[in-house]
């Protein structure tokens, strides 16, 4: 017979299997009925009780995507015009954000300057602005520049909310990591950046692919400046699906299709990269 106190240890276990079991249906339904949806008919989606498992599956949702009549249609341009600016963009503001978020979250965390901690504390302060109300005075800086929908002014936008991400994770694995190991690099003849490049980097690998994965997810998945700053020649995924319910009526298949479609990139990248990921949050979360 169990005792009062197992008794209440396996209420605790069962409430929080199903809190995780809600947690999980929650954050995956919307996705599965994404892929459901691209793969049905219009009529199948229409029935009355809905079916959650399509009677049939057909690919022509892709297939009208990008080809009409047998030909390459302009939705197939557009679609691979905005994916090339979406990689384009991504990759870049990732790149700018590990190099410029690595050196300053280092300097953060291992030297000792005037209004260090000023710095970190106004940095996440300003991260927590919503996008909503710097919106406008980014497009009025960016006309004046004549950066409007450009490739390399939504670069520069993105590192605004990107790059303050990267430091203040980053920040916390090198502060985890013992000085020693540097000291110890630096009396071998190595420079500060030296240690940085050869000890600090190679230990902190995981930290910094999960924290590469997330910058890309937050930049490929961004919508409000890209739509905002951005008419034609730099528009983005994002963008672009959501313009299918103006351009093409209210196409739910198409979107269905081209929502799964975008979100094919983060989705394989996180899944390459998990145990990365696991092992990244773990470590940091534990030291």
């Amino acid at each position: 017979m169990l005792t009062k106190t197992k008794r209440t240890h396996l209420l605790q276990r069962v409430l929080l299997y199903l809190a995780v079991l809600v947690i999980i249906i929650w954050t995956t339904a919307p996705y599965l009925w994404l892929i459901i949806s691209s793969l049905s008919y219009r009529i199948d989606l229409l029935q009355v009780p809905l079916h959650w498992i399509p009677p049939r599956i057909t690919l022509d949702n892709y297939y009208e995507l990008f080809v009409s009549g047998g030909q390459t249609n302009a939705n197939a341009t557009l679609f691979l015009q905005a994916l090339r600016n979406s990689g384009i963009i991504t990759f870049s503001a990732t790149f700018i954000c590990l190099v410029l978020g690595v050196l300053a979250a280092y300097a953060l965390a291992r030297l000792k300057f005037p209004g260090s901690g000023v710095y970190l504390a106004l940095m996440m302060t300003v991260q927590m602005v919503p996008p909503v109300a710097i919106v406008i005075p980014l497009y009025v800086i960016l006309r004046n520049f004549n950066m409007l929908d450009t490739r390399y002014g939504l670069v520069l936008v993105y590192l605004s909310f990107i790059l303050p991400l990267v430091v203040w994770l980053m920040r916390s694995y090198f502060a985890a990591i013992p000085s020693e190991l540097e000291d110890a690099a630096r009396i071998d003849g190595c420079s500060r950046l030296g240690a940085l490049m050869r000890v600090i980097l190679p230990l902190s690998g995981p930290g910094l692919v999960s924290v590469a994965v997330f910058a890309f997810i937050a930049a490929w998945n961004e919508y409000l400046y890209a739509f905002i700053l951005t008419t034609v020649d730099a528009k983005t995924l994002p963008v672009l699906i959501g313009e299918f319910s103006t351009k093409l009526g209210l196409e739910y298949l198409r979107i269905a299709a081209a929502g799964v479609l975008a979100s094919l990139p983060p989705v394989i990248l996180a899944l390459i990269f998990q145990r990365f990921i696991i092992r990244g949050l773990t470590a940091g979360s534990i030291k």
